[in-house]
This record gives structure tokens, C-alpha cells and sequence, in this order.
């Protein structure tokens, strides 16, 4: 019997939905522990430590999960919560190894990163993890600043989503005298000391040097991301710095934090215009945030930033790199538009920059302007073609 279009159609729509809007692979690591008691303990401290949220949020992950024995070793040691979350950290690797990719690891040994370096309180190769497939099939587990000694070994399986999440059993705790050093609590974080040991001194001095450090300051329990340029960003940029007022200095530096915590997940899946902490309602002072791929942008019109490299992540504060000092167009000239742009929009651009351009001798150069936002057909948009697209062909 041959089917009409019309039906085959109106079956064909959930089909093509599926496929151009593929559901995601969450995982719930708490849900995954509760069916095995040995790691209730275990199952807790991430829980309190909110270690299970950054858990839950991420792409691809590996939890080396301890039993309740091994966690009673930990907690004699009487650590604050604050550095049994950087112990535990080291515990959650930012790569996917399943049972079966441990005895296959190339050489034979693998150095991988875990959720410790992220949080910016790793100095060096303390945040990564020594993984060594050993004779008689085991496989060996270690913190890179324990002299090379691999603290514990495979035991099982306890979850494996492939390429998404994977929850492997070690025999102990992993000991590393940096994650295990007094940690203080998210209110006594000091962001500049943070900036400064990182790569970002230049534009921690700024900040301190203009006062603005404290409203960055203030905002980081109530979610805080940052966008730090590097110090060879920064020197470059000073003669351009030293022509601004000191209330445009301010509004400046102001541009580079956002009042709300953004990890790199949320910053993909979150495309578009975003408020910044100088935004004061008569100057709106918002960027544009895109992606292609894995790769971030941050359009202001009159510069188009990377995100080169994540220095913090550890909730509520997020700081990330960028290869460009973020110029906002209240202050600076807006780049020219290319030849393709209709002149409509061309003189709407230049319509945009404000009496009080940029200080004299300023000279964006070659740095691109935002392009009325991202190219291509947005989700609802598309949705709406889809749908066209089947009803016209009922209509046949």
C-alpha cells in the first residue's frame, strides 16, 4: 500500500526535529553514586562542596569515586571543606577514560588534567594526574606533585557513559600537598592575587591602581566572570590607557567583568548580547558573545576578542584569558564596516559612535567590527523554515 506524501510527511517532522536538535547526554553523578552506598560519603562531599553541579554541567568527565573507608582517611586529616572541594577536585578528571581506554593508553602513561588545575589554586602540574597502565593489569592513579608515586589502582567500573561520563573506582585517596594546603572560602577570595599569579599582573594592577578592583570584588559571591587580558596584551595597550580619563579608565576595566557566573559551557550555549559591570542603563557598555565550535568570541564593534585560556574556574568566580583588550564603543571608535554592508547600515554604524570618540591618536586599526551578529539562521528561525517547508508540502 503506498503511503500519501502528506502522511509521510507529517511522520518525517519529529524525525528531522530530532536530528537537526539532538538531545543532550546529561548525567546526574549524584543519582549515579546513590545506587552504590560504599561511596555515600563520598557521594556527600561533592554534594556539599558543590563539586556535583560542575560535575553535572560538563560535556566529558571522569570521576575517580573512593569508598567510604578510604574517605574516612581523608576527614581524619580534619581539613576545612573548602580544601577537602580541591582534594576531591583532583578526583574529577576533565578527560573521558573508561575501563577499557585505561589499558590502552598510548606509551603506556598518561598525564591528564582534573578539575583541581581549573580552579587556579594549582600552581604548576599539581592540578594534573598520572595515569600508568602497570604489569598484571592494573592500572596505577597519581597527583603529578607526589614525587611519581601512584597513590592508588583500578578497582572497577561503577558508570561509564561513553564520552560523556565515566565513574571509575581507585583503591584511595589521592595525596597531593598542593591541593591539601589551606584553602580559603569563596568570600576571602582575592581576585587580583589570583589575576597576578596567573599571567594577568598587568591588568591586576590596573584595576588596583584605579579603584575598580573593588566593585570586581564585590560582585564575586553573587557570580562573577572575568575576562583578563595577558600582560603582553596589556603593555601594548597602555599608551591608548594613559589618553583616557580616569572615570573612562574605570568604565574601561569595568567592561572586562560580567555580574553573573559563566562557565565555558554557558558561555556557548548562551550566545548574544550580555550586559557587563559597567553598565549603567544610560551607556549600555554589552558585548556580543559568540561561537564557532569550541572556539569563543567577544564582539564589542570595535574589537572581536579570543578566550584563550581558562585561569579560574571554580563557582561563583570564573576568569578566563583573552588575546585582545575588550574596547567598548561608548569610548572608542567603532571599526569600519566592510564593502559588502549596504549603505543603510553603514551610516547606522557611524551613526552609533559617539560625539566623544575615542582620545585623539586612538586607531582601532585592523580590528574587526561586529557584522549585525552572527550569520545564519538562528534556532527558532529555522524551526519556523522547517515548518514552512512541511505545510506547503501537505498542501500538495
Amino acid at each position: 500500500m503506498r503511503q500519501s506524501p502528506a502522511l509521510t510527511s507529517i511522520f518525517a517532522i519529529p524525525l528531522l526535529l530530532l536530528f537537526l536538535f539532538p538531545s543532550s547526554n546529561a548525567h546526574n553523578i549524584t543519582q549515579i553514586l546513590a545506587q552504590h552506598p560504599e561511596f555515600s560519603t563520598f557521594n556527600h562531599y561533592l554534594t556539599i562542596t558543590h563539586l556535583a553541579s560542575e560535575i553535572n554541567r560538563r560535556l566529558t568527565i571522569t570521576v575517580l569515586a573512593v569508598d567510604n573507608a578510604a574517605m574516612s582517611s581523608l576527614l581524619s586529616k580534619h581539613l576545612s571543606v573548602y580544601t577537602i572541594k580541591n582534594v576531591l577536585s583532583l578526583h574529577v578528571l576533565v578527560d573521558y577514560f573508561g575501563s577499557k581506554k585505561l589499558h590502552q593508553i598510548t606509551n603506556g602513561s598518561a598525564l591528564t588534567s582534573s578539575m583541581f588545575q581549573a580552579t587556579g589554586s594549582a600552581a604548576g602540574s599539581s592540578g594534573y594526574v598520572n595515569v600508568t597502565d602497570l604489569k598484571g593489569g592494573k592500572v596505577g592513579f597519581g597527583a603529578e606533585d607526589s614525587n611519581g608515586n601512584l597513590d592508588a589502582v583500578y578497582v572497577k567500573s561503577v558508570k561509564e557513559i561513553p564520552y560523556n561520563i565515566s565513574v571509575l573506582q581507585i583503591s584511595q585517596v589521592l595525596t597531593s600537598t598542593e591541593a591539601e594546603a589551606p584553602t580559603p572560602g569563596p568570600g576571602q577570595l582575592n581576585l587580583t592575587a589570583i589575576l597576578s599569579k596567573q599571567g594577568c599582573k598587568a591588568f591586576a594592577d590596573l584595576l588596583i591602581a584605579s579603584g575598580a578592583d573593588t566593585t570586581f570584588q564585590e560582585n564575586i559571591d553573587g557570580g562573577l566572570t572575568v575576562f583578563c587580558p595577558t600582560d603582553t596584551v596589556i603593555n601594548g595597550f597602555m599608551p591608548k590607557y594613559k589618553n583616557l580619563t580616569a572615570p573612562q579608565k574605570i568604565s574601561l576595566l569595568l567592561y572586562h567583568g560580567i555580574p553573573v557566573y559563566q562557565s565555558i559551557q554557558m558561555l556557548k550555549s548562551n550566545n548574544g548580547i550580555i550586559n557587563t559591570l559597567a553598565t549603567d542603563g544610560a551607556n549600555k557598555y554589552d558585548f556580543n558573545i559568540q561561537n564557532d565550535g569550541e572556539e569563543v568570541t567577544l564582539k564589542t564593534k570595535v574589537v572581536t576578542a579570543k578566550l584563550t585560556g581558562t585561569l579560574k574556574d571554580e563557582e561563583p568566580l570564573v576568569v578566563y584569558k583573552v588575546d585582545k583588550v575588550l574596547l567598548p564603543r561608548e569610548l572608542f571608535k567603532v571599526a569600519p564596516t566592510t564593502k559588502a554592508e549596504a549603505p543603510k547600515a553603514a551610516k547606522e554604524a557611524a551613526a552609533a559612535t559617539p560625539a566623544a570618540d575615542s582620545p585623539e591618536g586612538d586607531d582601532v586599526g585592523n580590528q574587526t567590527a561586529d557584522n549585525n551578529g552572527a550569520s545564519g539562521l538562528d534556532g527558532g528561525r529555522l524551526i519556523m523554515v522547517i515548518l514552512s517547508f512541511c505545510v506547503g508540502f501537505l498542501a500538495l
